[in-house]
Order: structure tokens, then C-alpha cells, then sequence
């Protein structure tokens, strides 16, 4: 995606085998760093389609939100498989079983092509069935269903974008994730300007237009993995040239971990949808308001996703060179790194909060009513730089399934603390997103206590 705006003077190199060799933190940077650009580029989506339709109504601020979040929810199953094959890929790597890597890939892609025909056929019968059980409002779900006509081609293209970014973080080359977020972010943010608003001699689709401009976007960033792929990639080297039919054992060995992972994402996701629809009945307001927050928070979680899925990765490479002792103190590392950094951001999101609230809205009320849910996901933020590290690094060891468990218990509580806040007490939006504070202590006190207390030393994958 975006090229790295620092010279990298060292290559970070993961086959090392000496007992004393620690990441440094510049080195976990180099990782991170790419990737941080990449969701920063690939966010500009987000910010750009919610910052568009926010001039255009709360109608289309809402369709959008409940539109997009169906979307997501569908997405992170193709997502968590993508993220149980990264973990493989950079066990091989570690390992130095480079001729393994591509076939991971390759049956990922098989698989993942399948899935993507049937989620398309999936939403277009049952679509519209969901929705109306979900959304009360009509007017919002007339929003809703324009979104989803056409945003629902996406998943052929962002179905297998996940794999090509599993391949590269796997393998720790994450600098080309950069570039490819530059051409899908300018990419949408010119559609989006062109269909939304009707410019440049299009016709002015507003909602749809939004959705259509995201598909394309993805569509764009397929284009480019497969050009760079063919391009710079060592084919021979990690058994990219290894096309190969349908193989069952292989794929068998991918869905054992990402079976896990998959599940755990589709239900975090699902109770971020259930968190939404619950918000949607208190009124189109409070749903702009929560999509305009949830903006601001998917940005915010930039640099603290990008540490999460560095650490999956190294964790996994460093437990593929044999060099168990160094994991705890790589994930303390990494921790701190990242509440560093989330103490700063969330620092400068409060004192400008009106500011920020001013990107996606020109109301002055809804700006002033939105500050409170700001402050709210700014504590939540602080909790999560953490939580977050040493939740992926349970998953980084191979122990996808325990991850699951915990992530399980986690959300029965937070769905739980969400039907009393929203649907039994119908609190104030600010109030409703106390569930994150919620979520959040809970994920980083069961990771702790499962990485202190658990064997997970010696999971093999």
C-alpha cells in the first residue's frame, strides 16, 4: 500500500536462529509501520464515505452504517480464514519451509473464490429478510438496501485481497500493503466525489453511488496484487508455481486453525451489528452520531490493529525458529509500543475533538452532541492498545481455538451489558458505548491470565 516514509537501513530477517537474537523496536516498527499506512489508506474509504454522505442526509449516514456493518459482518469470515493462514504461513516461514508458503495461498484463494459466490448468492436471497428484521425504520432501510444492491459484488475482490495480505505479512514483507491502499484510497475518494455528488459528468447516485465506488476500489487492489505479485515475488521460491487443483489435506490444515478464528471474527462483528441495530431504535440521530464515532474509532484502532497483527506474526515466526523464551517479552514490547502511541492519539483526538467531529459533519449540533461519545471511545481506545497485542498474540501461538473461547465469553457479556444499556435503559448513545470499556477489560484481563497461566508453548500447526 503506501510506500514507508522512512529509509529502512536493516532487512528484518526472520530466519535467524540465534538463541540471543531479540526483535528491537525498530525492527517490530518496520513491520508495523507498513501495515499502519495500509489500514490508514484503506480507512480513507470509511472517512471518505461517511464524510460525503454525512452532507448528503442522516438517512444515507445511517443506510450506510447498517449497510456497511452487514457487509463487514459477511466480510470478517473470509477475514479470519485469511488471518488463520497468515498464521500458518509465518510458521513456514520461520521454519524456513519456504516452498509450503504458496501452497497455504493458493487452496486460501481456491476456497475463499467459493465463499465469496456463495455469500453473494446468500445476501441476495436472504438480504433483504435480515434487514427488515434488524432495522425498524423504514426510511433507513430503503438506505440500507440501495447500499447493499451493489456493495455485495465486493466480495470477490476483498475475498481474496485478504489472502495476498496474509501472504505478505506472513512472509514479513508488509511495505507493498502501503502501495496497494494508496490505489484503492484514491480510487474511492475520486468515485466517491464522481457518484455520490454526480461530477465529472456522472449521474449523482448518492448512497448507491458509495457502494458502487467502494466495489470498484477493491476491484483496483486486485489488479495491483496481482501485477506487483508477478512482478517482484520469487514464484519458485515459496511454491507460488505450485498451481495446483482442489487439495483437501492441505485446505483441512488451514480450516483447523482458521475454522477458529473465522468464528471468533464473524462474532465479534455480529455483536458490533447487534450494538448498532440496538442503537438504530433510539432514533436516525443517535445512529448518526454512533456511525460518525465509529468512524473516529476504526481510525483510531489503526496503529493498535497494525501492532495486533505485527505481533500475530512475529509470534508465529519466533515460535517457528524455536525461540520460545523470547515471546513474552516480544508481546511486552509490543505492548508498550502501542499504548505509547494510543496515550498520544487519544490525547490529540480530545483536545480537538471539534475539529475532527467538523470532517464529517457541518451541523453544529450533532457536532457538540457527538463530543461525549468521543471522550467515551477515547478511555475504551487506552485499554484496547494493550488488550489487543496479547489477544492476537494467543492466536500468533497457533491456539486459535482457546482465542475463540475467550473471545466467546467476552461478548456474552458485552451483548449482555448492551441489551441493558440500550434496549432495556434506551441510554444516550455516549452512555451505549461504555460497552467498549467493557469489552476491552475483559479481552486484556483473559489474554493475560491465559498467557501467564496457560500452555500454549507447544501447539504445533
Amino acid at each position: 500500500m503506501f510506500r514507508s516514509f522512512f529509509s529502512v537501513k536493516q532487512t528484518l530477517r526472520l530466519q535467524k536462529r540465534t538463541t540471543d537474537f531479540m526483535y528491537t523496536n525498530k525492527q517490530i516498527w518496520n513491520v508495523s509501520f507498513p501495515i499502519v499506512l495500509s489500514l490508514l489508506a484503506q480507512n480513507i474509504i470509511n472517512v471518505t464515505d461517511t464524510a460525503f454522505l454525512g452532507r448528503v442526509s442522516e438517512v444515507a449516514l445511517g443506510g450506510s452504517a447498517m449497510g456497511g456493518l452487514f457487509y463487514i459482518c459477511i466480510f470478517t469470515v473470509a477475514f479470519g480464514f485469511s488471518t488463520g493462514s497468515q498464521i500458518m504461513i509465518a510458521r513456514r516461514n520461520g521454519e524456513q519451509r519456504y516452498s509450503e508458503v504458496g501452497p497455504v495461498m493458493i487452496q486460501g484463494v481456491i476456497f475463499l473464490l467459493a465463499a465469496a459466490l456463495f455469500m453473494f448468492l446468500f445476501t441476495r436471497v436472504f438480504g433483504e429478510d435480515i434487514m427488515h428484521f434488524i432495522v425498524s425504520s423504514d426510511t433507513i432501510f430503503d438506505a440500507t438496501m440501495d447500499y447493499l444492491y451493489w456493495r455485495v459484488f465486493g466480495f470477490f475482490f476483498s475475498f481474496i485481497n485478504v489472502m495476498f495480505r496474509a501472504f505478505y505479512i506472513g512472509v514479513t514483507k508488509t511495505k507493498v500493503l502501503t502501495i496497494n491502499a494508496i490505489v484503492m484510497a484514491l480510487t474511492n475518494v475520486v468515485l466517491d466525489y464522481a457518484l455520490i455528488f454526480g461530477n465529472f459528468g456522472f449521474p449523482e447516485m448518492g448512497i448507491a453511488g458509495a457502494a458502487i465506488a467502494s466495489v470498484i476500489a477493491e476491484a483496483s487492489s486486485i489488479v495491483f496484487f496481482l501485477i506487483y505479485t508477478y512482478v517482484t515475488v520469487d514464484f519458485k521460491k515459496y511454491g507460488l508455481n505450485q498451481f495446483r487443483t482442489f487439495n483437501l489435506k492441505l485446505l483441512t490444515q488451514i480450516l483447523n486453525i482458521s475454522c477458529f478464528t473465522m468464528l471468533q471474527y464473524f462474532l465479534s462483528m455480529a455483536t458490533w451489528f447487534a450494538f448498532f441495530a440496538a442503537v438504530e431504535r433510539l432514533g436516525q440521530r443517535d445512529l448518526a452520531i454512533a456511525n460518525i464515532v465509529r468512524s473516529i474509532y476504526i481510525v483510531m484502532m489503526i496503529p493498535v490493529s497494525s501492532l495486533a497483527t505485527t505481533a500475530n506474526s512475529l509470534v508465529s515466526n519466533t515460535i517457528g525458529s524455536g525461540k520460545l523464551p523470547q515471546v513474552m517479552p516480544l508481546i511486552g514490547k509490543i505492548s508498550r509500543m502501542s499504548f505509547l502511541i494510543m496515550l498520544v492519539s487519544v490525547g490529540i483526538i480530545v483536545l480537538f475533538k471539534e475539529q475532527v467531529l467538523a470532517i464529517y459533519t457541518n451541523e453544529v449540533q450533532l457536532i457538540n452532541e457527538s463530543g461525549a461519545s468521543v471522550l467515551v471511545i477515547g478511555i475504551a481506545m487506552l485499554v484496547a492498545s494493550v488488550s489487543n497485542i496479547l489477544f492476537s498474540s494467543i492466536s500468533g501461538t497457533g491456539n486459535t481455538r482457546s482465542a475463540l473461547m475467550l473471545e466467546t465469553i467476552t461478548l456474552v457479556i458485552y451483548i449482555g451489558y448492551v441489551f441493558i444499556v440500550a434496549i432495556a435503559w434506551q441510554a444516550p448513545v455516549e452512555i451505549c458505548f461504555t460497552t467498549e470499556i467493557l469489552y476491552y477489560v475483559l479481552l486484556l484481563v483473559g489474554s493475560y491470565i491465559y498467557l501467564k497461566k496457560a500452555k500454549w508453548q507447544n501447539k504445533k500447526i
